[in-house]
């Protein structure tokens, strides 16, 4: 699972071949949509699947390759297996006969460094009662409950879809509102939204249409108009907005167009704060200020899609952080939740994008280690806000602070 399409909660079932982790699915889903076979390792790649957990909602089941399997091909289902691990909010360990040894318990680590809760399942107990010592055993080592489980009698069920609804963190399925902080009821907030050769035939892109929910939620008005018909109309607006996003690409014409006594931010940075490590972008945008000859520049780029001329990662970025710069730099994107290339200490700053087709686990854990390793992270739209002179009015909604930027002006 290389890319992330979805933003609902990730729940992986990891676990050795043939204990049972694809008829888990099946019986989770109430659907045969995972292939079962008694023969060991019919799952190769991990397979997703959309289903309703009660009391969490819509999540995706992954189905993951056996982290016993052997092999050259077998040791690279492995590794595919294991990169899914921090873009999961829950994982279930699935166990069986009464077996847990150095394939479990390198799991559980991985889990916990990717802080990612997790449930302990031991399968198929019409054939192998759970051992009450061991029982004891497993729980005191893992700290968590041990759940007897058949997928044969599935009598167990509901026990099960209860512990994973215990450990699952809320913050995965619950979401918070992007500016109801910043709105009241009955306020009118202005999207400026250009339909140029990147916007899809028909329709708005993913961050456009859920500020326009999230006004509605906050019984606020949504007014969404492309920037050639800003001057006009909000010379007409009375009141005036309370807020103005816009898209990151015509922040100057924006900037220009608003006075200065409405707050203005783009898509991209309110996305940010509600699913980046908003804190270090703040912290490493500056970083674009002391750029070198030959820096490394990575940026992660969430979702894949047809790149245009004027695509933003690939060239309005870059060309725009030459200019800013005046030097000499590389430029390094990576798509969907593909691996880095190198170590991330090659790279003099990571700059994300807003992730809106992603979780905010899985924009935490792409981030993380750069941010382990010191390296400054920052998000598409507070660089180009930074390079375009007007950092500090595009962040001033979130921050209410007076931060001194103008040595970048």
């Amino acid at each position: 699972m290389s890319k992330g399409k979805d933003q609902k909660p990730h729940i992986g079932i990891f676990g050795r071949r043939n204990h049972g982790k694809s008829s888990l699915i099946n019986c989770l889903s109430g659907q045969d949509i995972a292939i079962v076979s008694d023969v060991a390792g019919t799952t190769t790649d991990p397979v997703k699947k959309s289903m309703e957990i009660d009391g969490i909602g819509p999540v995706i089941l992954v189905d993951t390759a056996g982290i016993d399997d052997t092999g050259d091909l077998g040791k690279q289902r492995i590794k595919k297996s294991l990169q899914t691990i921090p873009n999961m909010d829950l994982a279930v360990l699935v166990i069986t006969n009464n077996t847990w040894d150095s394939f479990e318990e390198d799991l559980i680590k991985k889990f916990q460094k990717k802080e990612v809760d997790f449930v302990v399942v031991h399968n198929k107990t019409d054939q192998f009662p759970i051992e009450e010592m061991f029982q004891k055993e497993v729980e005191a080592r893992v700290g968590t409950t041990l759940i007897p489980f058949s997928c044969l009698k599935a009598d167990n069920l509901e026990r099960l879809i209860e512990e994973m609804r215990k450990n699952i963190p809320e913050s995965a399925y619950q979401s918070n509102t992007l500016i109801g902080d910043l709105i009241s009821a009955g306020d009118t907030v202005l999207l400026v939204t250009p339909i140029d050769d990147e916007a899809p035939e028909g329709r708005l892109i993913l961050p456009q249409v859920q500020l326009i929910r999230d006004v509605l939620d906050n019984d606020a008005v949504a007014v969404v108009l492309k920037e050639r018909e800003l001057d006009e109309h909000i010379s007409k607006m009375n009141p005036k907005p309370a807020l103005v996003v816009t898209d990151s690409q015509v922040f100057l014409k924006v900037d220009g167009s608003v006075p200065n006594n409405i707050p203005m931010t783009s898509f991209s940075i309110v996305l940010a704060r509600q699913k980046g490590n908003f804190e270090h972008y703040l912290k490493g945008t500056y970083q674009l200020g002391e750029l070198k000859d030959g820096d490394k520049i990575l940026l992660l780029e969430s979702c894949t899609h047809h790149v245009s001329c004027d695509d933003i990662g690939r060239v309005k970025i870059p060309r725009w952080l030459d200019q800013f710069s005046g030097k000499k730099l590389e430029y390094t994107v990576v798509s969907g939740l593909d691996q880095v290339p190198g170590e991330i200490t090659d790279y003099a700053i990571v700059i994300q994008c807003g992730g809106c087709v992603i979780t905010k686990k899985q924009v935490h854990n792409r981030l993380m280690p750069a941010i382990e390793a010191g390296v400054p992270v920052t998000n598409y739209g507070m660089a180009i806000a930074f390079v375009q002179g007007i950092y500090h009015r595009a962040i001033l909604p979130f921050t209410k602070e007076e931060t001194d930027n103008s040595i970048y002006l």
